[in-house]
């Protein structure tokens, strides 16, 4: 046993897995890039990445049985970090190209086009606006981190009716629209941008997330 934390990069047939994988071993993590559903529920940690189509990656995701293995894990309290289109699909819906498709439901809001003034995608590195009392940012005022995106969450409307629920810690940037960057909720996380691309700062955040496993 190394004793460092074991996470599981969810193999479905995305792309851009390997750096993430890297990026992860270099944070501390013991990694294994697998669909093997034992590994996947099991692993302390799982990080669903995604490239391309939120439809594309929904599809590819329900193939292996992807959302019942997420949403078993988030009801059990297991840590989960999605990134790129892996952060969108945890949202209700995505819209691309005016055909909506269905995704995860973890968080309310709908996954749409950037503002047609703004260019798009939104490729390279800006600021983002993270609460107080994230953890995923720890130590990561005024960082920049690395964006590849023409679609994103540009609205937050989250229900608290439960008094004693901790609501989402949310955290903006702003590309033609504030949309939403990263989500923190109880074992679920999410970025909209690719920390493994987002050299030191990325490589905190994702050691930031190990640490909490």
């Amino acid at each position: 046993m190394s004793g460092r934390p074991d996470v599981v990069v969810l193999d479905y047939g995305s792309g851009n897995i390997h750096s993430a994988v890297r990026a992860l071993e270099r944070a501390g993590a013991e990694v294994t890039l697998t669909k093997d559903t034992d590994a996947v529920l099991n692993a302390s940690g799982l990080v669903v990445p995604g490239v391309g189509a939120f439809a594309a990656v929904m599809s590819a995701l329900r193939e292996i049985d992807g959302p019942r293995w997420i949403g078993r894990r988030i009801a059990g309290s297991r840590p989960v970090l999605g990134i790129c289109v892996g952060h969108q699909v945890m949202f209700d819906r995505g819209v691309e190209h005016g055909i909506p498709a269905e995704g995860l439901g973890e968080w309310p809001g709908e996954v749409t086009a950037l503002p047609e003034d703004a260019v798009v995608p939104h490729m390279g590195w800006n600021t983002v606006r993270p609460p107080e009392n994230s953890v995923l940012f720890e130590g990561l005022r005024d960082e920049r981190f690395y964006f590849v995106h023409s679609y994103a969450v540009q609205s937050w409307d989250f229900d608290q009716s439960v008094e004693s629920m901790h609501p989402p810690k949310v955290t903006w940037s702003h590309h033609g629209a504030d949309f939403i960057a990263a989500v923190e909720n109880g074992p679920l996380s999410a970025t909209q941008f690719h920390p493994e691309k987002s050299g030191d700062a990325g490589m905190q955040l994702l050691r930031n997330w190990i640490l909490s496993l």
